[in-house]
């Protein structure tokens, strides 16, 4: 290793929860992401040279960055404490969007130092790290960086040890996500969770996980769109979301098979089963956000994406 080699890594948004999986599911998206570049340097430690696109919103203070804390404890991990790491950032989604903002930088961020050290690391064991970050910012949990990271469709099973499970995503399922110009910070969207539920919304709440994992491996549209539902975590959190239950509402009407909040919000996530469908979806709901008087920008993914990954 030698001063001033850099890697390229770039990270996916996510979209968590997926209806009844609050912190066990999560996707990983096509197009919006973010990027980090990993530069040796002489000086031990991990600094933040620069973050871009995040309109002055994030600290360079290493140790309060989501990529700077991934950095650092992918190198302790790998038994690389006194290598010297700078990391430029720069955003390629809304902070607060709901789409795993911060575990995208972690991502990016430990798979870009990870191979710059020489890749000692499976991409599994970065999992750990990229907790470590989240922890910091959002809450002990791996329903983000876990996609974000694998790619694809995961269930988290624990975080304490670390189990994730890869699940198969039924053929030519397509996700709209539409977010609004509205910043919901993910901890007020955990304030506002409820402190108790009724043993009957538990119960429903697993059938409906249950449910959602057989669609998944029997190729069951129909049941799919039976399992997105949420009557503990999605109310009081589309409660928050100016538009937001219109816009689910809107997404039904034009034709998704289900809807509900992405992540902590506000961004709305639609299932649909054509891209035609899916154009008419995410139409319908930007719409709904403009009647509650916000602009909203809307994506169209496969539901099968690739993680993170070097670039360039």
């Amino acid at each position: 290793m030698s001063s001033g080699q850099s890697i390229t890594a770039f990270a996916p948004a996510t979209v968590a929860n997926l209806g009844p999986g609050f912190d066990v599911l999560g996707l990983a998206l096509a197009g919006l992401g973010d990027t980090v570049v990993a530069r040796l340097t002489p000086t031990p430690g991990v600094t933040i040279d620069a973050v871009e696109g995040d309109d002055a919103k994030l600290s360079l203070d290493p140790t309060r960055n989501t990529a700077g804390i991934a950095a650092a404890a992918t190198l302790a991990r790998a038994g690389l404490p006194g290598v010297g790491v700078a990391l430029s950032l720069r955003k390629g989604m809304p902070i607060g969007s709901g789409l795993g903002s911060s575990a995208a930088s972690a991502a990016a961020a430990a798979v870009a130092v990870n191979a710059l050290v020489g890749s000692p690391l499976r991409r599994s064991d970065l999992v750990g790290p990229c907790i470590e970050a989240e922890a910091a910012v959002a809450g002990r949990h791996a329903d983000n960086v876990a996609p974000a990271l694998l790619g694809g469709l995961v269930l988290v099973r624990s975080v304490d040890p670390v189990q994730l499970v890869r699940l198969p995503l039924p053929d030519g399922l397509v996700v709209v996500v539409v977010t609004p110009d509205f910043e919901l910070p993910t901890r007020a969207a955990r304030d506002a969770l409820p402190a108790t539920i009724t043993l009957a919304d538990r119960v429903r709440n697993v059938a409906d996980i249950a449910a959602f994992v057989s669609a998944c491996y029997s190729n069951d549209l129909p049941l799919l769109a039976a399992s997105v539902r949420d009557d503990i975590v999605t109310p009081a959190r589309a409660a928050l979301i100016p538009g937001g239950a219109d816009a689910m509402s809107a997404a039904l009407d034009a034709g998704a098979l289900a809807a509900s909040v992405s992540g902590a919000g506000p961004s709305i996530f639609a299932f649909c089963h054509s891209e035609p469908i899916a154009t008419r979806v995410a139409s319908a709901m930007k719409t709904a956000f403009s009647g509650a008087g916000l602009a909203a920008s809307a994506i169209i993914s496969a539901a099968e994406c690739p993680g993170a990954r070097v670039i360039g």
